[in-house]
């Protein structure tokens, strides 16, 4: 066995990197695939076999209410026919040897008889009702008074003296009712004669058990009595049968520990099948139905097994395709591969031909072409070509002022204006520092608020040089915005809008008010000031302009623009943030900006 492993393993090892790679995307696509049809097919079997459960379950109840409502027919008519006092003394008459003449006879008919007759035939459940004498010193009165020569030829004879329920028999009172019979057999007794007669009130099968005869699509029902007897209405059915039977003893287990059996459905695998059973009480035997729900199972199967072939087929032209990328991305490393063992015989002028991607196939392509350049520049020896490199580095570092320089520069003058105690010149030379030093380094393309807040400050100190008078800058900021992030130089055009077109015309002393408003999972930054507004028209083209809707028109001030800054925080944040104006003619202009408080990274945006 280890030695298969092993050369299952070696195989693998010896593939090509494409088809490695291939393979590995093929692994991690199938395997949620597989595991999340195999869930949501698992999940679908098991809807199909509850709603069948509770259909099944639903079904047996109605069932339970009808068997009672029949049940409880039977019970009250032959407590009625036991209480009818006229034929119970016809009945002792009949033991104690009296005759009765042809007009009394004619009156038990007319009166009680018809009286009970109406009684039967109102109840369009029942069968039938009949008293039955235990001897033939009767005169037989249809439907209801026979003799003892009709009760010895009926099937439940043996049922006479005991009483109970009798099922599925044939009613052999008249010849020729092949029809199944349930009854209630019930001894009417005296204490002086003993048994005088039996009452038989019966009911058809059909209407006690219509499951049991319904053609209903595989479905199938019987009924086991409290002798253990199955009782079918139609084909009887070996599974159904040997299942009854077990069923009907765990109810009977169930009663004797003092349970209430009630209903019981369940779900037989084997037979993919529901079965329901239900003990009924008045009767003593369980009520059994199967539903044989195989083509709703097999259905959902032949779904699973028609997307199993599906995703084969999925994953052959799957195959196909991956492998096509798979070797369009390797195809640099295969040309990097050809070069290396071309270089490894010998010729050393061969190249890799590079396409300029930054890639990583490409910075290999280019790092393995530079090694060769300068494996071949060392066999060469060529010291002119060295001479020339360090000439060429020594004329970049003369050549090259950097912000290194500048930062440099700007100290040396702050430490002169110093040493002439020139303080205002000092304290400008560091705000100018600090404002380039932050306009210069683009290592991050977003800022913390605090960040744009301190470059604002140092902008505003620059900007108060040029000024006779003085614009003051007012910062309200709640403490949970300073650390929120924001394109950069998102605030300063905003500011520089505000001085030049807002507050130079007005030169006087004023004031520009930052505040933060946070509402909710958004926040606000106010950035007003009290210079010269706009009319309706300007704020209008201001909007468009904004808004993309206008042509720049150019003129001081547009640098990065406030357009620019609506489509930075677009890109960053989405179309549902950005700035909006509002403003006063001759009082006040005021730009808010909306971000949101919790931010995801918004580098992202960038990238």
């Amino acid at each position: 066995m280890s030695l298969k492993r092993k050369i299952n393993w070696e195989l693998i090892r010896g593939m090509k990197l494409n088809n490695k790679l291939t393979g590995i995307i093929l692994v991690f696509v199938m395997i949620p695939i597989t595991i999340l049809s195999g869930i949501m097919f698992y999940n679908m079997e098991q809807s199909t076999i509850q709603e069948n459960l509770s259909y099944m379950d639903a079904t047996m109840v109605r069932r339970q209410d009808s068997i009672k409502n029949n049940v409880d027919s039977i019970n009250m008519t032959t407590q009625f026919f036991l209480s009818n006092q006229t034929m119970n003394q016809v009945l002792i008459d009949a033991n104690s040897g009296k005759e009765y003449d042809t007009t009394q006879w004619i009156s038990i008919y007319h009166n009680d008889v018809a009286a009970l007759e109406r009684l039967i035939n109102n109840n369009p459940v029942l069968g039938g009702v009949r008293y039955y004498s235990t001897n033939d010193n009767v005169q037989e009165l249809m439907p209801v008074l026979f003799d003892n020569t009709r009760l010895q030829k009926q099937e439940w004879v043996a049922k006479a003296e005991t009483g109970g329920w009798v099922f599925n028999y044939k009613d052999r009172l008249f010849d020729g009712d092949n029809t199944p019979m349930l009854a209630l057999i019930t001894p009417v007794m005296d204490r002086r004669y003993g048994q005088l007669g039996v009452i038989e009130a019966n009911m058809k099968m059909q209407t006690m058990f219509p499951s049991l005869y319904e053609n209903i699509s595989d479905e199938t029902s019987c009924f086991v009595t409290e002798d253990g007897d199955v009782i079918f209405g139609g084909k009887e059915n070996q599974f159904v049968n040997k299942t009854a039977k077990e069923l009907a003893n765990q109810m009977q287990e169930d009663i004797l520990k003092g349970e209430d059996p009630g209903i019981k459905t369940f779900y037989d695998k084997s037979q993919k099948s529901v079965i329901a059973c239900m003990y009924i009480k008045e009767l003593s035997g369980t009520l059994v139905s199967m539903e044989d729900i195989s083509p709703s199972i097999d259905g959902v199967y032949a779904q699973r097994n028609s997307f199993a072939f599906g995703m084969i087929i999925i994953l052959v032209m799957l195959t196909f395709a991956i492998n096509a990328i798979v070797n369009q991305v390797l195809k640099k490393f295969y040309e990097i591969l050809s070069t290396i063992r071309k270089v490894r015989k010998g010729d050393i002028t061969v190249r890799t031909k590079e396409s300029g991607r930054e890639d990583e196939m490409g910075e290999l392509a280019h790092q393995v072409n530079r090694m060769l350049d300068n494996i071949q520049e060392l066999m060469r020896q060529n010291i002119d070509r060295e001479i020339l490199a360090k000439d060429s580095q020594i004329k970049a570092l003369q050549n090259q002022i950097n912000a290194h320089f500048i930062y440099n520069v700007l100290e040396s003058i702050k430490m002169m204006a110093e040493m002439k105690e020139e303080y205002d010149i000092s304290d400008a030379i560091t705000s100018l520092g600090k404002l380039l030093r932050y306009s210069m380094k683009w290592t991050s393309k977003t800022v913390y608020i605090s960040d744009e807040l301190e470059y604002i400050k140092n902008y505003m100190a620059l900007i108060n040089l040029r000024f006779d008078y003085e614009i003051y800058l007012s910062l309200n900021i709640p403490e949970e915005m300073l650390g929120l992030r924001i394109p950069k130089m998102s605030l300063q055009p905003i500011i520089e809008n505000a001085i030049i077109h807002g507050i130079e015309e007005l030169a006087d002393d004023t004031t520009i008010y930052i505040k933060g408003i946070v509402e909710g999972e958004d926040c606000r930054i106010e950035i007003t000031d009290n210079g010269r507004g706009m009319n309706e028209e300007e704020l209008k083209r201001l909007e468009d302009k904004i808004a993309g809707l206008a042509p720049d028109g150019g003129g001081s001030g547009n640098g990065i623009g406030l357009k620019n800054v609506q489509d930075r925080l677009h890109i960053a944040f989405g179309e549902k943030y950005g700035i909006t104006v509002s403003t006063r003619e001759g009082c006040y202009t005021k730009v808010c900006v909306t971000i949101p408080m919790k931010q995801v990274s918004i580098q992202e945006a960038y990238q």
